[in-house]
């Protein structure tokens, strides 16, 4: 059935309340990407409506211009629910729980790089785990340091020597989300998880060098760190297999807590529990280990970043100046507290394939940056731009403080194989300047820029509906992938 939408403004249009709907649907997107979502007949769209139905609503069902479809809701979908009427969703989260970004800033310029940047590429694909199954054989936990790592998350990272304490200051929730309990995690997801920390994994994660290629506000990138001609370097994964083992176990879980608890699905993938029933305290427990596994894989990464740039540039990370600008999370629930109709409520946000962008003054912001607002991390596709922005009081205000997380898929990994069949995609991004590591080429065909949005039209829209404001463009010179 064709998803009725009403244009609200040049970014903004409404999925009106009807049927089942307890709310309306609210999607970010410009003419052109409406258009392609209706086109497709868009299953995006649906999903919007269908999150629209849960108990305890609070606001509209929210989709970003990244928007596409994914499990239950759909990706770059945002919705918050009341904490003590609400739900709690694993498919408002994903699969990949806590996938994110981490920025990295140094002091090297382009021309002090370029001279060895193969060189890089090669150390960085040799000393960070990529592709399917990808884990570390010098780094297997035990079941005792395993749940620590569950527990304490980043922190425990730096407590072992991959890092510093500052790197734990520019993380949201300084690495770690309280609450973990690792007791709620079946025998499969833990042994997923022991000999995966500190790899990429494949599909769309990747570790990258970066030219920052343009400034949008100067006094955001100095307070970041960051100038042009610069190179930085983005960290994107997340969870893992432990991640997706514990949406897998608490979405079985969940199906009966809907019908125990007689919620009404217009779609299986919804599955849901009152946010204050056991079930639904069991999943967020069991989400924050995972969450907190992800904040110590990119720390761990992080590490062995600062290793590589070393050993490759013959000069220590200090001299090297590579420090941690923030690192955000994508997939995730999160209790927090927001102004409702002038009133304080406590909520829980889900944001799945969305980003925090928490406006200037919040106390959740890291001090140095609390003035700029929160730092947002938005890749790209290994062919073009990927952005930094900050959070606004426009997104606290209308989207629960969030914003888009990417450039968003618009093909299906089948059809960017079909249309990538030929083809050497290694030399059209070295024609581009580009060096590529990939664990298997079938990574490359089913990641091609023609997969992607642009992300320069997404962070477009962010800016003119006011939930994200640009601070700086970067422009990929090497990409690690799976």
């Amino acid at each position: 059935m064709r998803v009725k939408v009403e244009q609200i403004d040049a970014c903004r249009w409404r999925i009106p309340r009807e049927g089942a709907m307890r709310t309306d649907g609210l999607v970010f997107a410009s003419r052109q990407m409406m258009a392609a979502l209706q086109k497709e007949k868009s299953q995006a769209l649906e999903q919007v409506r269908n999150v629209a139905t849960l108990p305890g609503i609070v606001g509209p069902s929210i989709a970003m211009p990244d928007i596409h479809w994914g499990y239950g809701f759909p990706i770059g979908g945002v919705a918050a629910f009341d904490a003590q009427e609400g739900v709690v969703s694993p498919g408002g989260v994903g699969y990949d729980i806590n996938c994110g970004v981490r920025l990295l800033r140094t002091g090297l310029s382009i021309d002090e790089v370029r001279p060895q940047l193969a060189r890089l590429a090669d150390e960085l694909f040799r000393n960070v785990p990529s592709g399917v199954g990808s884990c570390r054989r010098d780094l297997r936990l035990s079941h005792a340091e395993e749940r620590k790592v569950l527990t304490r998350g980043a922190r425990w990272a730096v407590e072992q020597g991959f890092g510093c304490a500052e790197d734990l200051l520019h993380i949201e929730e300084q690495g770690v989300i309280a609450g973990a309990d690792p007791q709620l995690l079946s025998e499969r997801a833990l042994e997923r998880g022991r000999n995966q920390l500190g790899t990429l994994g494949s599909g769309n994660h990747f570790l990258e060098l970066d030219l920052v290629e343009e400034i949008g506000d100067e006094q955001a990138a100095r307070v970041l760190g960051l100038f042009p001609g610069q190179v930085t370097i983005s960290i994107h994964t997340g969870s893992r297999g432990l991640g997706y083992q514990v949406c897998a176990d608490h979405l079985q879980l969940m199906q009966k807590a809907a019908r125990k608890y007689g919620i009404e699905l217009p779609d299986r993938q919804l599955c849901c529990a009152p946010l204050s029933s056991p079930e639904g305290k069991r999943y967020l427990s069991a989400m924050a280990c995972a969450a907190n596994f992800a904040f110590a894989n990119r720390q761990l990464i992080s590490a062995w970043v600062r290793e590589s740039f070393a050993r490759v540039l013959g000069k220590s990370p200090e001299a090297l100046r590579i420090a941690t600008i923030y690192d955000v999370c994508h997939n995730i629930a999160k209790l927090e507290t927001h102004q409702v109709e002038g009133q304080a409520r406590q909520l829980c946000v889900h944001r799945k394939g969305a980003t925090r962008a928490f406006p200037p003054g919040h106390p959740d912001i890291p001090e140095a940056y609390r003035s700029l607002g929160q730092p947002v991390l938005i890749p790209g596709d290994m062919g073009r731009h990927s952005c930094v922005l900050v959070g606004t009081a426009g997104a606290y205000e209308e989207t629960f403080g969030s914003t888009c997380h990417g450039a968003g898929r618009v093909l299906s990994r089948h059809a960017a194989k079909r249309l990538a069949r030929g083809r050497n995609i290694e030399a059209e991004l070295a024609a581009q300047g580009i060096q590529i590591r990939a664990a298997s080429r079938a990574t490359l065909a089913e990641e091609i820029s023609e997969s992607y949005k642009d992300v320069l039209d997404v962070v477009s829209v962010v800016e003119q509906a006011g939930i994200g404001k640009l601070v700086a463009r970067l422009r990929p010179l090497a990409v690690v992938k799976g």
